[in-house]
């Protein structure tokens, strides 16, 4: 299709009705924005051609709480959400959000508005996916409508594909604006193939996993869906050897026997899309297998110096979860009695192991469980018994608040817990969890939240989009009054060098005054409680904020904590 000049100011037909068919044909239910003149043309399609449905607008008060949402959401939903930029300043703000999307591996559908007309000059630039073009998997700026159409199916194509990753689209006021001639249609969607392993790399992996005497599975982000965690659990019964799902998204079943580092140093170590490229500790002792997409992203900086398959002996470009099916059957082929009978008294040493592990967990978190401020510990425990029942989500990240969650709750499916930010960058935890929340309100899920109080101060403002838009969300904010690592690094620093630590809180802590959540929660429209210090009024809160959620509203919860 061709557009015209416009040449009146009533456009009947414009060229963003078109680019809303086409974004509808993609199956993209929600564009998250914070508005902009350069994409007006777009937002008033999607707002009146489209009947806010499919994709539905939804208003973010940031950029960066735009991309984080579609972040969450895709860890959910398991396909894109769209944000929508508004020129160079809303790529800028939006830039941090990108860059951990593409760490995580996740796919993010990104439109930008370019207005050379505009109001404000240098809102625009001549090549203007420019500033993120290392962090994104694909980026074009069509010229016309015709090129739109092909674009924002290729882009979709692209983003979906491993390794997923963020895409950019920028598009021209005017073809947004400029009235369509003919009749034009939306180009062919083809479903995106998944890269597996050649036959013989999937031999050679099998036969060093079953000729192995104490085989290690490292799951960094083994899983897309439930159908991946299936079939690392497969593999693992099938060899008897424990899995350790690290930092990332849930890849395995956390009560699992085998759910672990198991006993001793493995010999050979099964690397399942490696979330770095250092490995795992004592790697240098061990052979190491890996199957990493990260190899099919050479040319960016991250993936040279940051992410892929690190030390490895054998190393595989292709998918993980597509290449397991093949590397089970070579392994059922491989597996003789006499093998079945030492890997079962394997996986019984291993099992003992864990379970022991576990039981000291569970004795772990009694440990200040009086105490003021409230220990992480508590929180984790008495908030299970309120969601064990339900169909629930885990949407932060366990790293700042010691693992609790996934040390004493029984997660099994993929959405019960969807990893971290990837690029580690600050600000993710709330919008993320607002836009998990959006992708399992649809599922009757209730999402949860044990958010950083200094995360938490990066982007406030998705608190108002979250009660605006009704998502069911309950926020427990970890209030520790600091940025406790880099506390605990300053501390370290002064005393390395002798000066003493009486002044290591000056630029980490966030005191004087000390910040009312609650409070801040309340202006924005959300139901709030807290700040909460005494531990036993911590039980009684939970259960309400756990009833508000269940009732469809966004509820949050300032707990005054202990550090870590």
């Amino acid at each position: 299709p061709r557009t015209r000049a416009v040449e009146a100011y009533i456009v009947e037909h414009p060229g963003s009705d078109y680019m809303v068919d086409v974004l509808r044909a993609l199956d993209i239910e929600y564009c998250a924005s914070n508005c902009g003149s350069s994409f007006e043309g777009l937002q008033e399609s999607i707002v009146n051609h489209g009947d806010n449905r499919m994709p539905e607008f939804l208003t973010c008060l940031h950029e960066e709480s735009s991309v984080a949402m579609a972040h969450g959401y895709a860890k959910i939903e398991g396909k894109p959400m769209m944000a929508l930029l508004h020129g160079t300043i809303g790529i800028q703000h939006a830039s941090m959000a990108i860059y951990n999307a593409y760490c995580d591996r996740v796919p993010v559908y990104l439109i930008a508005g370019l207005d050379h007309e505009g109001p404000v000059a240098a809102h625009n630039a001549t090549d203007m996916a420019a500033m993120v073009r290392d962090f994104v998997k694909w980026d074009h700026q069509p010229r016309s409508l015709d090129e739109f159409g092909r674009s924002a199916v290729r882009a979709y194509t692209i983003a979906t594909t491993p390794p997923m990753a963020p895409v950019l689209v920028v598009v021209d006021a005017h073809i947004q604006k400029a009235a369509v001639e003919g009749n034009p249609t939306v180009p062919p969607i083809s479903k995106p193939q998944f890269p597996s392993a050649d036959l013989g790399s999937v031999k050679e992996m099998a036969r060093l996993l079953v000729n192995a005497d104490n085989p290690g599975i490292r799951a960094g982000r083994a899983a897309r869906t439930q159908d991946g965690i299936d079939l690392v659990v497969e593999l693992a019964e099938l060899l008897q050897a424990p899995v350790d799902g690290g930092s990332a998204r849930l890849n395995f079943p956390s009560r699992h026997p085998l759910a672990g580092t198991g006993t001793g140093q493995p010999d050979v170590i099964l690397n399942l899309e490696p979330v770095s490229r250092g490995g795992p500790a004592g790697a240098g002792t061990s052979r190491t297998i890996t199957i990493s997409t990260a190899e099919f992203l050479i040319s960016s900086n991250f993936n040279v110096n940051g992410d892929g398959a690190g030390r490895a002996d054998l190393l595989i470009a292709a998918d993980a979860q597509a290449t397991l099916p093949a590397l089970i059957e070579e392994v059922k082929r491989l597996i003789t009695d006499d093998r079945k009978r030492r890997f079962e008294e394997r996986g019984a040493r291993i099992a003992a192991a864990h379970s022991e592990r576990r039981r000291q967990d569970i004795m772990n978190a009694r440990y200040g469980w009086d105490a003021s401020p409230v220990s992480l510990a508590r929180i984790a425990a008495e908030l299970w018994p309120l969601i064990k029942d339900e169909d629930w989500s885990f949407s932060s990240p366990q790293g700042f608040i010691g693992g609790w969650p996934g040390r004493l709750w029984d997660m099994k499916k993929s959405y019960h817990a969807i990893g971290a930010q990837g690029g580690g960058g600050m600000g993710y935890s709330l919008p993320a969890s607002v836009g998990a929340a959006l992708a399992n309100k649809k599922h009757g899920r209730i999402t949860i939240n044990i958010n950083g109080d200094g995360d938490l101060n990066y982007a406030p403002g998705v608190l108002w989009t979250a009660v605006h838009h009704q998502i069911p969300l309950l926020t427990l904010v970890h209030n520790n009054r600091a940025y406790h690592q880099e506390l605990m690094y300053l501390q370290q620093q002064s005393a390395a060098r002798n000066r003493g630590v009486d002044r290591a809180a000056i630029g980490t802590t966030i005191t004087d005054p000390n910040i009312d959540y609650a409070q801040m929660a309340r202006a924005y429209g959300m139901y709030a409680e807290g700040p909460i210090e005494n531990p036993s009024d911590l039980g009684p809160a939970l259960r309400r904020g756990v009833e508000r959620i269940k009732a469809g509203e966004p509820a949050l919860i300032d707990v005054v904590t202990q550090p870590r």
